[in-house]
């Protein structure tokens, strides 16, 4: 991250800084050199007056309820839907672009929601709720794919079943996925815990993320189907999902299966994808290559292995998805996003 005294470049705030999206932007801000002229990290009350290293210097997180969006340009919200839908609002009234990396303002009609590689062209303009959306962590390398086949083949259906980490639920997740795996490796009969996974997720497989609707699917299931219709912008496009939480730290997976509208041979679908931008295709050259979340390889792309083209139905084929959720399906997306838009011009900078 450069810090610069070029009034042209944004302050910038952080929401929900000290959380597991937060974190790794900030990791991302540094990595790729964002210029900027302030940064605040903000979060809750119980994390102010917490001091976190930026760029070599100390920052001291600012309490949400008490922060001014009236000293920045550009606001990065990663605190939870319930916090966006009820500070977002008052941060754009005082000039601030936000980019928002939850569900709360996904599919209002106002808000572009974005994933640089598919759908740019939603940013020629500033939003006119003056709200950027970004995507599930799930739906993002699944609209990856999906675009070039429905370019190149179109798309009958889509099935996805996910493999989701336990960081989706940031490192309180995480940490009761570790506490309960020590304790059932000391005692297999232990009662194990359960707050944020219910049931337990340690040695364990969950078919259940977020809240059951009326249709009988999850809201995190719900979620990828119209994301996915507003990204692509297909309103009828057939997906269908089944979400599941898994034992895994970080990086979620899925199995996919692509239903085109015409016969595809993979070798073409192979040299598709292998030229889409950070998409890395395992089984290129042999067929038993595969990514997994532990060995996946370079965490900005979405990793692809296990291609198959079905022998009894060649529209249909198989693929084998992983990325890490915290940076691809989460922070570098929301990172990318503000390169963009910076690049267009869009923030006032100084001459507020």
């Amino acid at each position: 991250m450069t810090l610069v005294t070029d009034p042209a470049a944004p302050r910038i705030a952080i929401v929900g800084a000290t959380g597991a999206v937060g974190s790794t932007l900030i990791e991302l801000l540094e990595e790729r050199a964002l210029r900027h002229r302030e940064l605040h990290l903000v979060a809750s009350s119980r994390s102010a007056g917490r001091l976190i290293p930026v760029g070599g210097r100390p920052y001291e997180v600012q309490a949400l309820e008490d922060f001014d969006f009236g000293l920045v340009d550009l606001a990065f919200f990663s605190a939870g839907t319930g916090v966006s839908a009820e500070w977002v609002p008052g941060a754009v009234a005082k000039g601030a672009l936000v980019i928002d990396n939850t569900n709360a303002f996904r599919m209002d009609p106002g808000t572009p929601l974005v994933v640089p590689q598919v759908n740019f062209r939603t940013l020629d303009e500033p939003p006119e709720s003056g709200i950027i959306a970004n995507p599930n962590c799930s739906t993002i390398p699944l609209v990856r794919v999906l675009q070039p086949v429905e370019r190149r083949w179109g798309v009958r259906q889509a099935v996805v079943s996910t493999y989701q980490a336990a960081s989706g639920q940031g490192h309180h997740g995480v940490e009761e996925l570790l506490e309960g795996s020590e304790l059932a490796l000391r005692d297999p009969d232990a009662e194990l815990p359960a707050e944020r996974f219910r049931p337990p997720l340690a040695f364990n497989v969950v078919p259940f993320i977020d809240v059951l609707q009326d249709s009988g699917f999850t809201l995190e299931e719900e979620k990828m189907v119209r994301e996915s219709r507003k990204i692509l912008d297909l309103a009828h496009l057939d997906v269908t999902t089944t979400c599941v939480r898994v034992p895994v730290v970080n990086c979620h997976s899925a199995a996919v299966w692509i239903e085109a509208d015409a016969p595809v041979d993979r070798d073409e679908l192979i040299a598709l994808l292998s030229a889409q931008p950070e998409v890395t295709v395992h089984d290129a050259e042999n067929r038993a290559a595969f990514p997994t979340p532990l060995e996946a390889g370079h965490p900005d792309h979405v990793h692809v292995g296990r291609v198959r083209v079905s022998p009894h139905n060649p529209r249909g084929f198989w693929l084998w998805l992983v990325s890490d959720n915290l940076r691809v399906g989460a922070a570098l997306n929301a990172v990318q996003i503000a390169e963009y838009v910076l690049g267009r011009g869009f923030l006032a900078g100084g001459t507020r």
